[in-house]
């Protein structure tokens, strides 16, 4: 079992324990902090959470909110556990162009804000000084994800399947707007082309992360192009494994059929996945030292004292975790 499938597992565990010793940690002087998350029913996060509740023992009390997909109801969230006066706020914002309102909040409670996974824009960040993102760079990914394509393409050259020189790919997009999705779908490509290759897109289709409609959506994408896919990126590993069930359905992964399929993240199914060879590789998005991270950085800002805090606070606001490539040849250090 991988640390990050262990820790979702853990989840509800530590949602539960979060909220019933939350009288008993603020009586002994731990720090509250509030958790926003935009869905918790999203597997990164989950992953993320559970690592940032594991971090948080002993540090701090760790009250978990789930925003449900509705902007409106997390600023009701927020707006709330300022008033009862926690310590902090760590927000995954379920728009990131309003995180303004979320940061004029904390700002008028003097309470620091730590912004998550949807990056802020940073004009909404630099009106605060206690207001914080912890993330990575998601044109890093993008390109990684290119890369992993790319070297494919150049040790298989028989995957160009008509021979025209061009590389003809379908693109599995998170939530559009979500500066991840843009990102990752525009670096990704940028990469291909940067290593030699023509490409021609065939389709674009927004899966919104979700491993059910990228199946469904891929299902009608083989229906209209046939033979003339000849890769998939996808923005995260829920809508590559999506992509790849719809695969498995039309005849690919069997008999010697494959189809090179990347995804980012390297959550335990995609681990499970190159491990039986349909993956071509993912990107890890490193929810373990994201959630150390944050937590550490959530407490720090309360205490003032970053003397004890190891990762590097750029531009005052930003705190970068490195994406890793994760392919066959090096999984199983992942897992």
């Amino acid at each position: 079992m991988t640390i990050c499938h262990a820790l979702r597992r853990l989840l509800p565990a530590f949602c539960a324990l979060s909220l019933a010793c939350s009288a008993s940690a603020s009586a002994v002087g731990l720090p509250r902090i509030g958790l926003l998350v935009y869905n918790a029913e999203d597997a990164f996060m989950q992953t993320v959470c559970a690592r940032i509740q594991e971090v948080s023992l002993g540090l701090a009390d760790v009250v978990l909110m789930d925003g449900e997909n509705s902007q409106i109801m997390q600023n009701d969230q927020v707006d709330r556990l300022l008033r009862e006066g926690v310590d902090a706020l760590i927000i995954n914002p379920v728009d990131r162009t309003t995180a303004v309102y979320m940061t004029r909040a904390a700002m008028r409670y003097q309470v620091p804000v730590v912004f998550i996974n949807r990056e802020p824009l940073y004009e909404d960040l630099a009106l605060y000084e206690k207001s914080y993102y912890v993330g990575n760079d998601p044109r890093e990914s993008g390109t990684m994800s290119g890369e992993i394509i790319a070297a494919y393409f150049k040790a298989h050259p028989e995957a160009d399947r008509n021979g025209d020189g061009v590389i003809q790919y379908v693109m599995l997009k998170g939530e559009p707007g979500h500066q991840d999705a843009e990102l990752r779908t525009i670096y990704s490509v940028k990469a291909i082309e940067e290593a030699g290759f023509a490409v021609q897109i065939l389709v674009e289709e927004p899966a919104m992360w979700v491993r059910t409609l990228a199946q469904e959506k891929m299902s009608h994408i083989i229906a209209s192009y046939g033979d003339r896919i000849e890769c998939v990126l996808s923005n995260n590993d829920e809508m590559a494994l999506g992509a790849i069930e719809a695969l498995k359905a039309a005849g690919y992964f069997t008999a010697g059929k494959f189809m090179p399929v990347v995804g980012v993240d390297a959550t335990a199914p995609a681990l499970g996945a190159l491990k039986e060879g349909t993956l071509l590789g993912t990107v890890l998005n490193d929810a373990v030292n994201q959630g150390e991270a944050i937590m550490l950085l959530a407490v720090a800002a309360v205490t003032g004292d970053f003397t004890g805090f190891s990762y590097e606070i750029v531009d005052g606001h930003y705190v970068w975790v490195p994406y890793q490539m994760v392919t066959e040849e090096n999984y199983t250090q992942f897992e």
